[in-house]
């Protein structure tokens, strides 16, 4: 059996801290959502502004790069290159840019979604979360 690494409460109030500050520093409103490596909400915060609808996209982002292990930039990009079939994957809502996943040591450990602004903002936002890791 093996053993992995695993996010703790600790991790995630500091991933959340450094997006929260990301945002701030460029004035964006903006969800943060954090989830687990099977696509489980740890963390939810709506900035003051942040579009409510936001606080639906920020997890399913979030979900899809956990559940992908990858960027969900990745998916989509794959359908505007046509492959428009992709969006009956099933399970994976949140194929837009701005969710990305937390990997150590080739583990997936969770993801990291934002929406509220650019979607290269909210992915710029979600990687200053992930890098207060120092992973």
């Amino acid at each position: 059996m093996k053993s992995k690494p695993a996010l703790e409460l600790a991790d995630v109030k500091l991933i959340a801290a450094a997006a929260e500050a990301e945002a701030l520093k460029n004035h964006w409103a903006v969800t943060i959502a954090i989830v687990d490596e099977g696509g489980h909400l740890l963390w939810l915060q709506r900035l003051d502004g942040a579009p409510a609808v936001s606080a639906h996209i920020a997890p399913a982002k979030a979900h899809t790069a956990a559940l992908g292990r990858r960027e969900s930039k990745i998916y989509e990009d794959v359908i505007n290159q046509g492959r428009t079939s992709f969006l009956s994957a099933p399970g994976i809502a949140g194929m837009l840019e701005g969710g990305v996943p937390i990997i150590k040591d080739g583990h997936c450990l969770g993801a990291v979604g934002v929406s509220g602004v650019k979607s290269n903002e909210d992915a710029q936002i979600a990687k200053a979360g992930i890098a207060a890791l120092g992973l």
